[in-house]
């Protein structure tokens, strides 16, 4: 197969210029753009229903289409509940991180004596777990990969990460309320680790949020029931924290939905400060009101 000479194009005449690619000027295009008429080379054409499309139309026609959400707020048509993933990733490698050394646990954990100190970690004792007990991650990131890529494509990443820090830190101040913050004590030095909360926040989320939506729930409702029992039953078990996340998901879920059918999507993000606003306010009160503690002096 013989070529044209450079500059010409085959049966064109004398001076009539190579058509070449906008994007790509070293790329010779007889192929052009249904819309703009310019020449378009393979790596900048995208398929149209007539002929192709270059992707500057493609990127100016996207420009003027309003995106697709949910009923709440989410993206719809997403592929992959990214955070999600970003979450368990993270989950891992603390836990990961545990195994290799016994500091990453001391640092992470949260105790009551600590709060006052340290208070972060009533958060990033969220993203740890027990370095000890395999299924207590693999049952905790087994559920949040089932729920939470639900709700993330429900709700889109910015409430779904709110709701999953809020009730995060509200599971942990739940089980603040029943233990002893006085560093004298023995009992305020217990740590506590583990995504569970958050887990059951977001199991309650999807219980008002389907219930809006008229589907159902009753195999969340058996979970919850299940994971209840155990707490109970089974010792180490941070119940408190479950109620918690439990209680601040469903507030959470309910004033989302109460923000749709109102058509106020600013009104889910008050309900957010406010719950968030209570559970500071119980952590505040519950350092506030305990004795003041009496160190041991060491001899």
């Amino acid at each position: 197969m013989s070529q044209p000479p450079s500059g010409r194009v085959p049966d064109g005449g004398p001076g009539t210029e190579v058509p070449t690619c906008p994007r790509h000027p070293d790329r010779v295009s007889y192929i052009r753009c249904q819309r703009c008429r310019r020449p378009v080379c393979p790596q900048c054409q995208r398929s149209a229903a007539v002929g192709v499309q270059c992707v500057d139309c493609i990127r100016e026609q996207a420009k003027g289409i309003r995106p697709q959400v949910t009923v709440f707020g989410g993206r719809a048509g997403a592929d992959r509940p990214y955070l999600t993933i970003a979450i368990i990733a993270i989950c891992v490698v603390v836990w990961l991180g545990e195994l290799l050394s016994p500091r990453v646990f001391q640092e992470v954990a949260f105790a009551p004596a600590l709060g006052t100190s340290e208070p972060w970690r009533l958060i990033t004792s969220a993203f740890a777990h027990s370095p000890t007990q395999p299924m207590h991650i693999i049952f905790n990131m087994l559920a949040l990969w089932i729920v939470g890529g639900y709700l993330e494509r429900m709700l889109g990443w910015a409430r779904y990460l709110a709701m999953y820090l809020v009730t995060a830190l509200a599971g942990s101040v739940t089980w603040l309320l029943f233990q002893p913050v006085d560093p004298s004590n023995q009992g305020a030095w217990v740590p506590v680790v583990g995504a569970s909360g958050a887990v059951f926040g977001l199991f309650a989320a999807v219980i008002v949020l389907n219930r809006h939506l008229g589907r159902d729930s009753s195999s969340m409702i058996a979970t919850i029931g299940i994971n209840a029992v155990i707490g109970f039953v089974v010792p180490n078990v941070a119940w408190q924290a479950h109620l918690g996340g439990l209680v601040a998901g469903g507030l959470l879920a309910f004033a989302i939905a109460v923000s749709r059918s109102q058509r106020r999507p600013a009104l889910a993000w008050v309900a957010f400060g406010a719950v968030l606003a209570v559970v500071i306010a119980l952590a505040v009160g519950k350092y506030a009101s305990s004795p003041a503690p009496v160190l041991i002096p060491f001899v």
